[in-house]
């Protein structure tokens, strides 16, 4: 998720009255919700963001290791304040698991990902639940957060409790609305996909997009509930896998990484002046231009 949405959290739970019980609470809270995106530091290197995002700074060792590190700085500051507010490092360790691992959970949530296993193993999970930045959760959590103020837990809890409400059903209606899609393409061709994909949409928690991995090519559609409805694309996007020239390809360090993090991947070749320009994208997110989504190469003729 976004880091508005991370913060939001982290706010809500220290306004749930455990800003009562240490110093920095509410700051330790909010950082530790967003600490796990200290990975963004690869943007000032040369390496693909996409290949090192969500990685090891959201694996187990991470998971287990960060709390304290943040725990710690906060409760040194803390320590070094003089206007009489105890700091309780056993609570801010607390604020900061729970920052850290609600973090984690919620960015498992969108079609994203995370590797949840890294750097033991490099698999990506997908929740395909939530948009990255979903305006009802920020809605639910800012409403609760302001409402709770200093002396009013009672909103934030409420906040939570419905967050985590409105979380679990989307959670309920994509593996319920990946079924049916799943059927519906069986039912229409007799061959169940390679791999699919039923994605949330921005703004729209009734609808999902889709991607069908079909083998050598891409089907996308789209996906309702109110009323029920499944539709396929009738054109199709070929991998375009086997090209000579994607093998060559491979080899480049920016495609690789790349590689490392893409979903559906697909390929595209042109000439350009001193050779062919071999282009690969992800079909999640293959309209965006920027952002690192995308790794190309030029080989020679």
């Amino acid at each position: 998720m976004d880091n508005v949405c991370h913060t939001l959290v982290g706010v809500a739970v220290a306004r749930t009255g455990l800003h009562r019980r240490t110093a920095l609470a509410t700051s330790t809270a909010a950082i530790a919700a967003n600490i796990p995106d200290i990975d963004v530091l690869v943007f000032v290197t040369n390496v693909p963001s996409v290949a090192f995002r969500r990685g090891i700074t959201h694996g187990i060792p991470a998971q287990l290791l960060l709390p304290i590190l943040c725990a710690g700085i906060m409760w040194w500051f803390g320590r070094r304040r003089d206007n009489g507010v105890p700091v309780r490092f056993w609570w801010l360790l607390a604020l900061s698991y729970i920052g850290v691992l609600t973090h984690v959970f919620l960015d498992f949530l969108n079609n994203y990902g995370i590797r949840l296993l890294s750097p033991f193993s490099q698999r990506w999970f997908y929740g395909d639940a939530l948009f990255i930045v979903d305006v009802w959760l920020w809605s639910i959590l800012a409403a609760g957060a302001l409402l709770a103020g200093r002396s009013r837990p009672r909103f934030a809890i409420a906040a939570l409790v419905v967050a985590s409400a409105y979380i679990g059903g989307m959670l309920v209606s994509a593996r319920m609305a990946r079924e049916i899609v799943r059927e519906a393409w069986i039912a229409r061709t007799t061959e169940a996909p390679h791999a699919l994909m039923v994605g949330p949409l921005p703004l729209n928690p009734f609808g999902r997009t889709i991607i069908l991995d079909t083998g050598d090519r891409y089907f996308e559609g789209s996906f309702r509930w109110l009323p029920l409805d499944v539709s396929f694309e009738q054109t199709a996007t070929l991998k375009n896998d086997w090209l000579p020239e994607v093998k060559d390809a491979r080899e480049d360090s920016k495609v690789r990484g790349i590689l490392r993090w893409a979903r559906f991947p697909v390929w595209d070749t042109r000439e350009v002046p001193g050779g062919i320009e071999v282009r690969v994208r992800d079909m999640r997110f293959r309209r965006i231009e920027r952002g690192g989504f995308g790794a190309s190469t030029i080989l020679p003729r």
